[in-house]
């Protein structure tokens, strides 16, 4: 993707769109993990209290990484940063934490849910971060498939 992918009405409608799921989803995880996922997390065993504690700041980490990215991503747009310097390291899509499968199959079903909806987010922009300089994420479609049935199940 050349710089001039940033002006396209497309690509800036995928943004604000991305942008809003981004902001939706981390609104409705604050009202989960801070209010809702309270007597959830408290129901579980203390162990289980600390995966769900650390899950929530992975979810949390997750989404700043993706609104700071398409921040960036905005901000060239609009003319406030270069499109080569949107390429610089510290401007790309940060490194999502790992969620572990078995952590996560012992979770309240909405902590489940938010948790694949975080992890789905950050992925679809980690295409579009990857994209921009010419790297294709080596995932195979059945690795991919495998991951989204852990978050199931």
């Amino acid at each position: 993707m050349g710089a001039a992918h940033y002006d396209s009405a497309v690509y800036r409608r995928l943004v604000d769109g991305l942008y809003t799921e981004a902001m939706l989803l981390a609104d409705e995880a604050r009202g989960y993990f801070d209010e809702g996922g309270r007597i959830e997390r408290e129901a579980l065993p203390p162990v289980m209290r600390v995966g769900f504690s650390c899950e929530s700041l992975k979810v949390t980490t997750r989404l700043m990484h993706v609104i700071a990215w398409l921040l960036t991503q905005r901000a060239v747009q609009q003319g406030e940063l270069a499109a080569r310097d949107a390429l610089d390291p510290s401007r790309r899509l940060g490194e999502a934490p790992v969620t572990e499968p078995d952590v996560l199959s012992n979770l309240p079903e909405q902590a489940r849910q938010m948790i694949a909806s975080s992890i789905d987010l950050y992925r679809r922009v980690a295409r579009l971060d990857a994209a921009q300089v010419g790297e294709v994420p080596q995932v195979s479609p059945a690795r991919r498939m495998q991951d989204r049935l852990s978050l199931v199940f």
